[in-house]
């Protein structure tokens, strides 16, 4: 699992600053985008995350984040005992091809995949304007 250190510097009485631990959490999902064309991550790609509690047709939006400089997003789903189901994660390439003046045979991706058990899911995909491929990861 994915951990998140949150520090907080605080301004003391004496004028002194102090920094501290204020909570540790944990993540069971994380993802990566790597533009296999450019042989470097995908920066600022919208990934939505979804859960589908009832599996079925029905998907409930929990999440939207932007992937980093190194094409990752680390704090997805949060550990916290109720986190096993089925997910779907939406990568929005569009906006990242045209912004090399690409068009992507894919307005989006979609992946869908079941997170049970205990530990750490890695979803990545490797992606080109025409074409993609998803694992689990580690």
């Amino acid at each position: 699992m994915k951990k998140t250190l949150l520090l907080l510097t605080i301004l003391l009485s004496n004028g002194m600053a102090s920094t501290v631990l204020a909570q540790e959490t944990t993540y069971r999902l994380s993802t990566h985008i790597l533009d296999i064309s450019r042989g470097i991550p995908a920066q600022n790609v919208q990934v939505d995350l979804f859960k589908n509690p009832a599996q079925s047709n029905e998907w409930q939006f929990l999440k939207s984040e932007k992937t980093n400089e190194n094409g990752r997003i680390a704090n997805f789903v949060p550990t916290d005992g109720k986190e096993n189901g089925v997910y779907k994660l939406r990568f929005h390439t569009t906006p990242y091809f045209q912004s090399q003046n690409l068009k992507s045979v894919y307005p989006y991706i979609e992946v869908v995949f079941e997170i049970s058990g205990t530990g750490h899911y890695h979803i990545p995909i490797t992606v080109s304007a025409n074409g993609y491929s998803t694992y689990k990861g580690n």
